[in-house]
């Protein structure tokens, strides 16, 4: 296990950072639903003498030297994608979910094509389209939203503006979406109107590798991810594609967009693949699910209004209105008492997204510390009550002290001392 000696004597000043922050992480319950923690094994990779190296290029195919090594690495990492996600094709250079998107788009799009995505407020990404991301600049968008009465997705009316709009490119797979998707239905849309589809399943993608989520192959072209989030792995982005798009989809990453790849984290990428082909991840994300439905039930015995109702996957949305407090009010409260959500818009918002109307609460993380069902009603529990105690500084205390409880009882990383 790291020491951290080196950096000690070097730097104490980002020491002390990296100290501070594994206490942190330890002593207070991290519900934020697109983070996790990594094995070991994957951080050794990415702390390992890895990141010196330059390989531009692909395996047997790099423009720099002394890449012997190397190439095995992201071999090993580009068939344990492909065998995982049964994909023909897969690039594991993207330095994150975003890069994979952007590369995706180059590889099948021109400046100016239209593409179908998803309104940021009914869980879409920045990537899909948003006004103030490069998706949102450079293409022309269609947006399509969840249905106002379930607040989740009618795929008649996705066709109809699918059939309205006819966009080269349709986009599924979402960042605050706590339904399934089914792909199979944007499929069948997409075949319809004759447009690309691609899935940006970096929220679920340990869910679909699991058995425990519908998957994106054989009705998707393209799918993106990253590797964190629910498949546990180091922080960077994966594209998986059909064997015709191999060519276009490297292309897009190197010369395209990225330099030399970072071996380092690829290496990781190959690690957390590796464990993610294991029973016990298969049995680790049904957990989640477990857990997620768990929340959705406490919550909501407690008071709290979830948008769409509830879950079927590793999220929860709780719409705030009826609260009277704001999304970014209720992190900074939950915050207060060391449980960590953040803040989201809820569909149809009439809040901006710096504040929202909505906090958003996932379960990856405690799941990985071990924690059950019961354990995760008691922590639902505690978040309705601070929500509707929010002045009442004795109160926060008690939690505060049951928080420590629950990070006691389920220890992180106590192999680094």
């Amino acid at each position: 296990m790291p020491s951290f000696e080196f950096l000690k004597k070097t730097d104490p000043e980002i020491y002390e950072v990296v100290k501070n922050e594994i206490y942190r992480q330890r002593n207070e319950l991290e519900m934020i639903a697109s983070e996790n923690f990594t094995s070991l094994a994957i951080m050794e990779a990415m702390g390992s003498v890895l990141t010196n190296k330059y390989s531009e290029g692909y395996p047997k195919k790099r423009y720099y030297g002394g890449n012997q090594f190397i190439d095995v690495s992201e071999s090993l990492a580009i068939e344990r994608a492909k065998k995982l996600f049964n994909a023909e094709h897969a690039n594991v250079q993207p330095h994150s979910g975003s890069q994979a998107n952007m590369a995706a788009y180059f590889s099948i799009l021109d400046i100016g094509d239209k593409i179908l995505g998803v309104d940021l407020a009914c869980g879409g990404h920045l990537t899909h389209g948003s006004p103030v991301n490069f998706s949102g600049k450079w293409y022309k968008v269609a947006t399509y939203f969840v249905d106002k009465e379930t607040q989740m997705f009618d795929y008649d009316e996705i066709r109809k503006k699918a059939l309205e709009e006819k966009p080269k490119l349709i986009l599924c797979g979402y960042t605050a979406y706590p339904r399934t998707v089914h792909f199979e239905e944007f499929g069948k849309i997409a075949q319809e109107v004759g447009a690309y589809l691609m899935a940006d399943i970096a929220h679920i993608a340990g869910l679909v590798v699991s058995g425990v989520h519908p998957h994106p192959f054989p009705h998707c072209n393209i799918v993106t991810s990253t590797t964190h989030k629910t498949l546990r792995g180091p922080r960077g982005g994966l594209i998986l594609s059909k064997a015709d798009l191999a060519e276009k989809i490297d292309k897009a990453i190197f010369p395209g967009m990225q330099g030399g790849p970072l071996d380092h984290v690829i290496a990781a990428k190959a690690v957390c693949f590796l464990e993610a082909m294991k029973p016990e991840f298969r049995e680790y994300n049904k957990q989640i699910v477990k857990n997620a439905k768990a929340l959705a039930e406490g919550l909501m015995e407690d008071g709290l209004d979830l948008v769409s109702g509830g879950t079927d996957n590793h999220l929860v949305l709780v719409d705030l209105t009826k609260k009277n407090v704001t999304g970014k009010e209720a992190q900074e409260l939950l915050n207060s008492v060391n449980i960590i959500v953040n803040k989201n818009t809820i569909p149809f918002d009439t809040r901006p997204p710096w504040h929202g109307s909505g906090i958003r609460i996932g379960t990856p993380a405690l799941t990985t510390r071990g924690l059950k069902e019961s354990d995760i009603k008691h922590i639902a529990g505690l978040i309705a009550k601070v929500i509707d105690n929010r002045d009442d500084e004795d109160i926060k205390k008690k939690v505060r002290e049951e928080v420590a409880h629950v990070c006691d009882r389920f220890p992180l990383y106590p192999e680094l001392g």
